[in-house]
């Protein structure tokens, strides 16, 4: 017989809040959820798991918009582990570009911090002079 465990201990397990628990299943990305003769949830241990799938692909920065189609491909035509690499493959492109946007960002930064340098040292040259 498989254990369940109340929203109280998955939250306290995942560190997820009981509201993100429920919206996560409110917006399809865990289904499947029973419910005991009170109507609690009762959530598995691979619920437990995918959780923490989910709590991992947001410390890694991923919308959940992009976390609902990685949970789509349950229901997709294209081998699970597949679809699933390729998906990773392109999230990892989408964070490399962006961290290359990041560091044009930061030189344009630091390029604006050196433009104020100077200024402050050109008006104490004046102020000095």
């Amino acid at each position: 017989m498989e254990n369940y465990f109340s929203s109280k201990q998955v939250s306290e397990k995942t560190e997820l809040s009981i509201h993100t628990l429920r919206y996560y299943e409110q917006i399809g990305l865990i289904d499947g959820i029973v419910r005991d003769e009170n109507g609690y949830r009762q959530y598995s241990e691979s619920d437990i798991v995918w959780f923490q799938v989910l709590n991992y692909f947001r410390a890694i920065g991923m919308p959940i918009r992009e976390m609902q189609e990685y949970t789509a491909f349950n229901n997709s035509e294209v081998p699970t582990i597949t679809a699933r690499r390729e998906f990773m493959e392109k999230y990892r492109r989408k964070v490399v570009d962006q961290m290359t946007e990041l560091e044009k960002t930061l030189e344009r930064i630091d390029d604006k911090i050196i433009f104020f340098k100077n200024l402050e040292d050109s008006d104490k040259v004046l102020k000095d002079g």
